[in-house]
């Protein structure tokens, strides 16, 4: 049999998954990373540590599936985005890589966008405006508070082509994770010289961008030996997590979107051309579907807002969790489900590292607003769900005012494993929800483009087409989602009502 081979370099962990070329699922694996903030709202990691877990997670995958190395025919990665490696000559890096939410460039964004002769020039530039997590303030910064790396470096990659140069010898990226460098013509689909000539940027430190589906390399015999993997597997373009969990979720037609909690939250819509918010609150990228690109928007913390909540302020449930063997979030989520529809008025924000989307604020601040006497356990719980979904449905009703169709919201990641959270986010978006066959997201995604640039199927949207069905779906509550409409404008009101309150409570943290 023949088998593909998806390896996601996220930032928790680096995930490797095997599937056959019918699209089933045989195992998966993870080996962690470590994370450091050496500064607050600094994040950093070393990217040799994502190689070693790339090799420990690969090896450990084959063996689980039993698999050997010559059958598999392809390699697709995928990999946190906007995070910059810098390198010189060979795979060392001359400092550890910035990451997605590394907060420490805004004086660079403020930068760019003068520079562009503003925000919307900008936008009409490289689809987006410039944020704190995108790539190109990071190497700004480096070359101006590091001087001696950036007068080193030859070459600049993304965190998932940093391994792919690590595999093949390649330095190569694709459209999907260039679009979020704020450095590629994402109408065209190539690096922008005007705006790399703008930002004094060499464009020789930038990688070939290929299309996600296309083989931008093979692996070579060290990388073979060290992954377990066979000399001249060819491994192809991939993309950013964002656009390859799409194609894992069948986001590849309009009027599918899908809504995805995990540490952040994404609501990811695909379009057949590319669309701009004028106001730069969600972004536009080249998706990995050749000839079309996708929308979407990204909350800092969601299920990390949970997850916040769990580590925090849940030790009697966590005790019991382990005391039982059950999942903590299982005993949470059931007290949540004992609290009324809209908390009498306790609202949780989720701002808890800053906001992206809709707001590229990363001094916003997160907490509770509304508490009486009145309110108990259950509802402070129950309170952090609907906040984080409210967040969600932020970003659908921004693509709404672009034109963008919403038939259906498919969900993955933490909030589509909860019954009650899938009926919570039909009720607050006000559009049916459905669950599919597959939920392993972005290394399930590049294993199908692996499977197109290895000539399984023609092309994404056959694939997906061929591999992937909505196994549930749920219709909105009309009396709850007329009840969280209300609710969900009082939620927005209290940013704009907030907003220059945070920025003075950043100056108090900085003294």
């Amino acid at each position: 049999m023949a088998y593909l081979l998806g390896i996601d370099i996220g930032t928790s962990g680096t995930k490797t998954l095997i599937c056959d070329t019918k699209g089933k699922v045989y195992a998966t694996a993870t080996a962690e990373h470590d994370l450091y903030s050496p500064r607050p709202g600094w994040s950093e990691q070393d990217p040799r540590q994502w190689w070693q877990a790339t090799c420990q997670a690969t090896k450990a995958v084959m063996k689980k599936a039993k698999v050997k190395a010559e059958q598999v025919i392809a390699v697709g990665l995928s990999g946190q985005m906007h995070g910059s490696v810098f390198l010189a000559d060979g795979d060392k890096p001359l400092r550890p890589a910035l990451l997605w939410n590394d907060q420490r460039t805004s004086e660079q964004c403020a930068r760019i966008e003068a520079k562009a002769g503003g925000r919307a020039k900008l936008i009409d530039m490289v689809g987006n405006p410039a944020l704190t997590g995108f790539t190109a303030p990071k190497i700004l910064w480096v070359r101006q508070h590091e001087p001696k790396v950036y007068d080193k470096t030859k070459h600049i990659l993304l965190p998932k082509d940093y391994i792919r140069y690590c595999m093949t010898g390649q330095y190569a990226t694709e459209v999907g994770d260039a679009s979020g460098t704020l450095l590629l013509d994402v109408r065209k689909r190539a690096w922008n010289k005007d705006v790399l000539s703008m930002l004094e940027i060499d464009s020789a430190l930038m990688p070939r961008c290929f299309e996600s589906h296309v083989v931008s390399g093979e692996i070579h015999a060290a990388a073979a030996a060290a992954m377990g993997l066979k000399k001249g597997t060819p491994v192809v373009g991939g993309s950013g997590d964002q656009p390859a969990g799409a194609v894992g979720n069948g986001i590849v037609a309009s009027g599918i979107v899908s809504a995805t909690l995990g540490t952040s939250g994404v609501v990811f819509a695909h379009a057949d051309k590319p669309t701009y918010d004028p106001q730069g609150r969600v972004h536009t990228m080249c998706a990995a579907v050749e000839g079309k690109w996708c929308v979407f928007g990204c909350m800092l913390a969601a299920g990390g807002s949970f997850q916040w909540f769990r580590n925090h302020l849940a030790r009697v449930e966590l005790a019991e969790a382990k005391k039982r063997k059950v999942d903590p979030y299982e005993l949470l989520i059931a007290e949540a489900d004992k609290a009324p529809a809209g908390c009498e008025g306790l609202f949780f924000l989720p701002y808890l590292t800053g906001e992206r989307c809709p707001y590229a604020n990363p001094n916003a601040r997160g907490g509770w607003i509304g508490l009486t006497s009145r309110h108990n356990r259950p509802m402070l719980v129950r309170s952090v769900l609907e906040g984080v979904t409210f967040g969600m449905a932020d970003a659908l009703q921004v693509m709404d005012g672009m034109g963008i169709a919403v038939n259906t919201v498919r969900l993955s990641g933490g909030g589509a494993r909860s019954s009650f959270w899938r009926q919570l986010q039909a009720d607050i978006y006000g559009k049916p929800v459905a669950t599919i066959n597959a939920q392993e997201g972005p290394a399930y995604g590049v294993a199908i483009l692996a499977g197109v640039g290895a000539g399984v199927w023609k092309n994404v949207p056959q694939a997906c087409k061929a591999v992937i069905h909505e196994t549930e779906k749920l219709k909105p509550n009309r009396k709850l989602a007329a009840l969280y409409a209300k609710h969900h404008a009082q939620y927005q009101r209290l940013y704009g009502a907030l907003a220059g309150e945070f920025d003075l409570m950043a100056k108090l943290v900085a003294g």
